[in-house]
C-alpha cells in the first residue's frame, strides 16, 4: 500500500506537474462543454461538463483526500451541497438538525419540510435529553454543524455519530467553519461533510461553490448522478480558482486563527462585550471537546455588545479595516450582524431559541496585522459606547 501524503502536501501538490500535453506544473483548466467520442458508443472519461470536467475532477479528487474521504461531489454552491445530502430522504424520514445552524441551513429545512419532502427536527445537540428525545423518534439523517454559525457551539461529532450509527441513522458534518486543515469528521465516524467551498477552501472571496466528501464510494456515486440530473454540478473555472486557493489553504488558516485568538482575549476584557464566543478560549463550554476533535480554533468568533442594537448599529458604522458584508474564510476581515443579515431568513422565535441576539456580531479574521485590527475593533467599540474602555496593542 502506498504510503498516503501529509494533508499539507495534498493541498500544495495535488495534480502539479501532472500534464501530459505540455508538461504544464500548474494543472490546466478544461473549458470545454463537450468532449469527443473515441467512436460509435465509445465516450471517453468526459462526454459533457455538467456530467462530469477535468478540472472539477481534479478538485474533488483532492477535497476527498484532503478530508479522508473515498470520493467527492463538487457543486455550484454551500447550499447546493447541503441539499444534496438531504436528496434521498422520503417524505416519511426525520432529519435531526442544530437548533442553531446556519441561517440559509435552517430556511431550507424549513421549505422542504412545509413542503412534506422529509420531517425535520431542530435541537440542542449539546443537550443530552433533547438527543435521547431526537434518536428516540428513530432519524434517517444526523445534520451536525460544529463549531456552529454564529454562536460557535461545539459538539461531540463521535459520541453522536457513534449513537446515529447504532440507529441506522447517516451523520453529514458541515466542516465549513473548520476546513480539514483543522477539523476531518469523516475520521470521527461521519458518513458525509459539507462545505462551502466559497469559504475557506476556496479563501479569496471570489468563488461560490460547495462539495460533500463522502466516506461511501457507493454515495458519492448516487449523489453524483443526481447532481447531474439536477445540474447542480460545479463549473470548471470556479473548479480551478478553489484548487488555487486550496494550495494556500494550510499557511492561511493556521495565521488567521493566531490571530483570531489574539482578538478574541482582547474582546473577553473588554466591557462593552457582555459576552464572547469562541472555542480557543479556555472559558469557551465547548473548549474541552473543541481540543479534542479539532487540530485549531479556527477563525472565526463572535461576541455580544452589552449595548444591544443601538450599540451594533455605532460599531459597524464605525469599523474602518473590518468591512461589514456577509460571508467568512476570505484573506479580508469581514463583520457580520446575524439577525439581520445571516440569519434574517430565521422567524424571530427560533433566533431566540438559538440564542442569536440583538446585540451579536460575528467576526471573520483576514489577514491584516492583529494590532492593527485590534486597534481597530477598539476605535469602534469606543464610538459602540460609553462603557468602552478601548485600549491600544502593544507593538
Amino acid at each position: 500500500m502506498s504510503k498516503k501524503n501529509d494533508p499539507r502536501t495534498v493541498a500544495a501538490n495535488k495534480g502539479i506537474a501532472a500534464d501530459t500535453a505540455f508538461g504544464a506544473v500548474t494543472p490546466p483548466i478544461y473549458l470545454s462543454t463537450t468532449y469527443s467520442f473515441e467512436g460509435f458508443e465509445r465516450a471517453r472519461a468526459h462526454d459533457y461538463s455538467r456530467t462530469s470536467n477535468p478540472t472539477r475532477s481534479l478538485l474533488a479528487d483532492t477535497l476527498a483526500e484532503l478530508e479522508g474521504g473515498e470520493a467527492a461531489v463538487v457543486v455550484s454552491s454551500g447550499m447546493a451541497a447541503v441539499d444534496l445530502v438531504f436528496s434521498g430522504l422520503r417524505s416519511a424520514d426525520l432529519l435531526i438538525a442544530p437548533h442553531d445552524c446556519y441561517g440559509g441551513t435552517h430556511r431550507l429545512l424549513s421549505a422542504r419540510r412545509d413542503l412534506g419532502h422529509f420531517d425535520v427536527k431542530f435541537v440542542d445537540q449539546g443537550d443530552p435529553k433533547q438527543l435521547d428525545e431526537a434518536f428516540a423518534a428513530s432519524p434517517a439523517m444526523v445534520l451536525i454543524e460544529t463549531p456552529s454559525n454564529p454562536l460557535m457551539r461545539v459538539v461531540d461529532i463521535r459520541s453522536i455519530t457513534g449513537r446515529a450509527r447504532k440507529a441506522g441513522a447517516k451523520v453529514a458534518v458541515d466542516n465549513t467553519f473548520l476546513s480539514p486543515a483543522l477539523q476531518r469528521p469523516l475520521l470521527l465516524g461521519a458518513h458525509y461533510v459539507i462545505h462551502s467551498t466559497t469559504k475557506y477552501l476556496n479563501g479569496h472571496s471570489d468563488v461560490v461553490g460547495g462539495a460533500v466528501i463522502c466516506a461511501d464510494k457507493s454515495d458519492a456515486e448516487r449523489l453524483g448522478a443526481w447532481a447531474n440530473v439536477v445540474g447542480v454540478t460545479g463549473s470548471a473555472f470556479d473548479s480551478y480558482m478553489t484548487l488555487r486557493g486550496i494550495r494556500t489553504l494550510f499557511p492561511r488558516v493556521a495565521q488567521q486563527q493566531e490571530t483570531a485568538l489574539a482578538i478574541a482575549r482582547y474582546l473577553e476584557d473588554c466591557p462593552a462585550v457582555a459576552r464572547v464566543h469562541y472555542p480557543g478560549l479556555p472559558s469557551h463550554a465547548g473548549h474541552a471537546i473543541a481540543k479534542a476533535q479539532q487540530s485549531g480554533f479556527g477563525a472565526m468568533l463572535s461576541f455580544e455588545l452589552s449595548g444591544g442594537l443601538k450599540a451594533v448599529r455605532r460599531f459597524v458604522e464605525s469599523v474602518r479595516l473590518f468591512t461589514l458584508a456577509e460571508s467568512l474564510g476570505g484573506i479580508e476581515s469581514l463583520v457580520a450582524h446575524p439577525p439581520t443579515m445571516t440569519h434574517a431568513g430565521m422567524d424571530p422565535a427560533a433566533r431566540r431559541a438559538a440564542g442569536i441576539t440583538d446585540g451579536l456580531l460575528r467576526l471573520s479574521i483576514g489577514l491584516e496585522a492583529p494590532h492593527d485590527l485590534i486597534d481597530d475593533l477598539a476605535h469602534a467599540l469606543k464610538a459602540a459606547g460609553p462603557a468602552t474602555l478601548a485600549r491600544k496593542v502593544a507593538r
